[in-house]
């Protein structure tokens, strides 16, 4: 089974102002707004996705958006960097481009023999860009304001940090079947399915570090990718028998899902490749309406009364138009 879980599916994190977050996500960085619906769970507040053309997996960051929410704490038990890959020669271009839009930016640095810039969105999340030799297998979104070939091309890393690293690690490696690729000081790469950007999770041991708290600027929580939902039901069998209170599984409209914490108290999520981000907009359109699964739809215009009204990327141009 080791084998069925094929890398990062997606990141969830938690934005305060939607359109801040929106204008940052595809103007700044140039990312795809793939999908503009409500988080499932509380559909007062939006849930907005960022991806590539398609919206592919391992290409997902996507956020909570809570108006007023108030500002976390990056700490243990979290998620606290998320890493995307750019293509190797990039780097100089987005020294000058986070120059320009005025983000400040840490870097340029070397880690695990790859060149990393670090910078935070507008409400302290960190964000880091990757250079690395197989990005460019990975298609940009060329529709953007960055040009196609310094495009970001999806995610590269998660950063997990723990007060200590073993039986997260134990987890990884006996369960997940994750393999460990490599240390620098007190950074543990690891490494699943056929490796490379979105496949790698570093885990830190910071035991001097204090306690997260998830809220404004951190993430909520890491999918692992799954092909199917026979897999994906397989692997709550496996988790239930590890004693991992593993939810039951979540119709998510574009993925299935299940839940549960790590040892060291990060939220994990088992997610399915498919049905994908067309199963109601056509490939064109991603991005450019409000979609509600099913069972929302009889408050559509209830839900549009309370959501905050946005101004959505023009097609092509990554520049804010009229919704």
């Amino acid at each position: 089974m080791s084998q069925d879980i094929l890398g990062i599916h997606h990141v969830t994190a938690i934005a305060d102002d939607p359109q801040r977050n929106v204008d940052f996500y595809t103007a700044v960085l140039g990312l795809r707004l793939v999908k503009l619906t409500v988080n499932f769970d509380d559909p007062r507040s939006y849930h907005l996705y960022y991806g590539d053309k398609l919206g592919h997996p391992g290409t997902l960051l996507t956020f909570f958006a809570w108006p007023g929410v108030p500002k976390g704490r990056q700490g243990t038990g979290q998620v606290t960097v998320t890493s995307f890959s750019i293509p190797q020669g990039s780097i100089d271009y987005w020294i000058e481009r986070l120059s320009q839009q005025g983000v400040s930016f840490t870097g340029p640095a070397s880690r695990f023999d790859e060149t990393v810039l670090s910078l935070q969105d507008p409400d302290g999340l960190v964000i880091e860009l990757v250079a690395h030799p197989q990005a460019e297998l990975r298609p940009a979104w060329a529709e953007g304001p960055v040009p196609a070939e310094y495009a970001m091309r999806g995610l590269h890393t998660v950063t997990l940090s723990e007060d200590g690293y073993e039986r997260t690690a134990k987890l990884l490696t006996d369960t997940l079947g994750f393999r460990l690729l490599g240390q620098e000081n007190n950074v543990f790469r690891y490494e699943v399915a056929e490796g490379g950007p979105s496949a790698y999770v570093d885990v830190r041991c910071a035991p001097g570090l204090r306690r997260g708290h998830v809220a404004s600027g951190t993430v909520h929580h890491v999918a692992w990718r799954t092909p199917t939902d026979e897999r994906q039901q397989a692997w709550r069998g496996t988790l239930a028998g590890l004693d991992l209170n593993v939810t039951p599984v979540l119709d998510r409209k574009y993925f299935h899902s299940i839940y549960f914490r790590e040892p060291g108290g990060i939220l994990f999520e088992i997610a399915t490749d498919p049905p994908g981000f067309t199963v109601d907009e056509p490939v064109e359109q991603l991005g450019t309406h409000l979609e509600l699964p099913a069972w929302l739809e009889p408050q559509r215009e209830e839900l549009a009364q309370v959501l905050p009204a946005l101004r959505l990327p023009a097609a092509g141009t990554g520049k804010s138009a009229a919704s």
